[in-house]
């Protein structure tokens, strides 16, 4: 995912959540209207619709409908709080708790890098070539969203995540019980704690190895701006020239990927370059990069030759 795009789990006294009692307090007669709430928000209008809905349990399109009528006392408070956190920078997907991706929302939450759409083209990538029954391994799965994704796509495949992070693993539990109960419950989705290639049995081997590292230079003026200072720099920055968690992915891949197996990487958008070329010198063929929506270099991938 581009690791400089701006993109959000609730906090510790974070406001009550959708469906809570804010929802339900009574507004006074004189209490400021819903519009006139996201109008004074200082916040784009999407945006503070957005959190307005979470605050008050209700969603956006009748929030529009009703904007003329005034605000629940408490949904208005939980929406003040969460406008300035909004204001101060923090994350929407973090305010709300959740990320919308491939159409399913998942939980998020400080723990783990916000889900993007620009991820969703690795995703898809990987269910083009993927064998029936094929083995798939996601490393460093923060909320889960691709091995999750995979699991829910095609009943089919056997999936396993990885993460170094148990704070991470915690989300991505969650997000397959929510979402992939079955896959999970079968052992058709697994989640296990370990840093790349050190959580898999030796031997084990997959048709397909996934992963969404981290690849923003550590010295990058980027991770100090915007909605990327709130996400966990050990999934943003990977060494002096960003390339450190793929140089180890690719190093070990040939030994876990069966003959004709794939290996697909999303990268920056001005590393392709230097990722076919590790992919190159590790024997890999068929190499090639796919655009992101917006047309630029995303995601490389090679085959393990026969």
């Amino acid at each position: 995912m581009s690791r400089h795009d701006a993109a959000p789990a609730p906090h510790a006294g974070a406001p009550a959540p959708a469906g809570s009692a804010a929802a339900a307090t009574p507004a006074a007669a004189d209490a400021p209207s819903r519009e006139h709430l996201v109008l004074a928000s200082g916040l784009p209008r999407l945006e503070a619709r957005v959190l307005l809905a979470h605050a008050s349990g209700r969603r956006r399109e009748w929030l529009i409908a009703h904007g003329d009528e005034p605000a629940e006392a408490r949904a208005a408070a939980a929406f003040a709080e969460l406008a300035q956190r909004r204001r101060d920078g923090e994350p929407i997907a973090y305010l709300t708790g959740t990320r919308e991706f491939l159409g399913r929302d998942f939980e998020v939450s400080p723990a783990v890098l916000i889900p993007r759409p620009e991820t969703e083209l690795l995703v898809r990538a990987a269910l083009e070539r993927a064998p029936h029954g094929a083995r798939i391994v996601d490393l460093g799965t923060g909320s889960g969203a691709i091995a999750v994704s995979l699991a829910c796509e095609r009943d089919d495949l056997r999936v396993l995540g990885t993460d170094a992070s148990l704070q991470a693993l915690e989300v991505a539990i969650g997000n397959a019980r929510c979402l992939a109960a079955q896959a999970l419950a079968s052992s058709r989705l697994r989640l296990l704690a370990g840093n790349w290639w050190e959580a898999i049995d030796p031997g084990e081997t997959f048709d397909l190895v996934v992963s969404n590292p981290p690849y923003v230079p550590a010295g990058d003026p980027h991770l100090s701006q915007g909605d990327v200072r709130f996400e966990p720099s050990q999934a943003l920055a990977a060494g002096p020239d960003g390339l450190a968690a793929l140089r180890e992915i690719v190093a070990g891949a040939s030994a876990r990927l069966q003959p004709g197996g794939w290996l697909l990487l999303e990268h920056g958008y001005d590393q392709d370059v230097a990722v076919r070329a590790l992919l190159a010198g590790a024997g890999f063929t068929a190499i090639a990069t796919l655009p992101d929506a917006a047309g630029l270099p995303r995601v490389t991938l090679g085959r393990r030759p026969e």
